[in-house]
């Protein structure tokens, strides 16, 4: 696996939906671990915009499926440029699996509902391990640090099992969104994508108009949205990001909007103030923190949904494998 990683120049993931947002952290990661220069594309985007790959580029596609059309048909353009292309799937007989040079599954077992939950998270743990992998590699990490991390994943479950006791909160606060017309979700860094996948899930199964914005980013434009019937989900660890995405929350506060703020203990002690409401995620590492953050927005999506009466599993024009451009 690691000689895959340490000689090439650029790498770039692609992907569509929900597999698209685990893509941009995988961003975060590997930059960050490997100090790999990575371009994530939506893959319905990438094939058409006549990319320049780097000579020995390698490019990754993520499907839960296998069988996703644009992703597909942007791995077979990558190959035939000359790329390495591995990827990630779930169902290991697919056409994406069949097809790329490499190919490392996620174990998510079937997912019957449209909307992906658990494989989103397995996406992540998935691409975790390969930004461990690459840095080791390209000699970023040490093995003492690789261990540490890979020690960081072994617990995300138990993490996972102490968030998921918190579910009748989550139930109570669905039955509020539902309640809403709009419904933004901010985050910064690594949870910004979190932000984006929050955003898609509610307005996949509740129907619920949803957008998820970089927090910095509310005050050039989306601010003018915020009112007292505008709920406000902000995704905010108590991280080296943390004051500065508080500072946007209350920005909106300021303007009557109603904030939910998610974080760990550290940071509802120090920011649950004027909130609306609040979810607790167990305190970890920020190297696994994705995978936890994932957890409560898709249980809030899913509790508003219910509250709604719509159909979680089959929401209304989608279809769990999108076969077509």
């Amino acid at each position: 696996m690691g000689s895959l990683f340490r000689h090439a120049p650029r790498l770039t993931i692609s992907a569509c939906g929900t597999a698209f947002y685990a893509a941009m952290v995988g961003k975060y990661w590997f930059e960050k671990l490997a100090r790999m220069p990575v371009d994530v594309d939506v893959a319905s985007e990438l094939r058409y915009r006549n990319p320049v790959y780097a000579e020995g580029g390698l490019c990754l596609y993520v499907s839960q499926s296998g069988e996703t059309a644009d992703t597909l048909a942007a791995m077979r353009d990558a190959k035939a440029a000359g790329q390495k292309v591995a990827a990630i799937v779930n169902v290991p007989e697919s056409s994406i699996a069949r097809e790329a040079d490499v190919v490392w599954p996620t174990y998510a077992g079937p997912e019957i509902g449209v909307a992906s939950t658990k494989a989103y998270t397995c996406q992540l743990a998935v691409l975790a391990s390969l930004a461990i992998a690459a840095a080791r590699a390209r000699g970023e990490i040490s093995a003492m640090e690789e261990q540490r991390l890979c020690g960081l994943l072994l617990e995300t479950p138990r993490h996972m099992v102490s968030l998921l006791a918190q579910e009748s909160k989550i139930e109570s606060l669905g039955q509020e969104i539902a309640k809403a017309q709009d419904v933004l979700y901010l985050g910064r860094g690594v949870h910004f994508p979190t932000a984006l996948e929050g955003a898609l899930k509610l307005k996949e199964i509740s129907y619920i108009h949803a957008e998820g914005y970089a927090a910095g980013e509310m005050k050039h434009g989306p601010i003018a949205l915020i009112d007292r019937n505008v709920p406000v989900v902000v995704i905010a660890p108590h991280d080296e990001l943390f004051d500065k995405t508080v500072s946007n929350m209350q920005e909106v506060m300021a303007r009557g909007g109603k904030v939910v703020l998610i974080s760990d203990r550290r940071g509802l002690d120090e920011a649950a103030d004027r909130t609306w409401a609040t979810i607790e995620v167990p305190e970890a590492d920020a190297f696994i923190a994705p995978m936890l953050y994932a957890l409560p927005i898709q249980l809030l999506a899913y509790h508003t949904a219910v509250a709604k009466g719509t159909d979680v599993d089959q929401p209304r024009n989608l279809a769990k494998s999108v076969t077509v451009e």
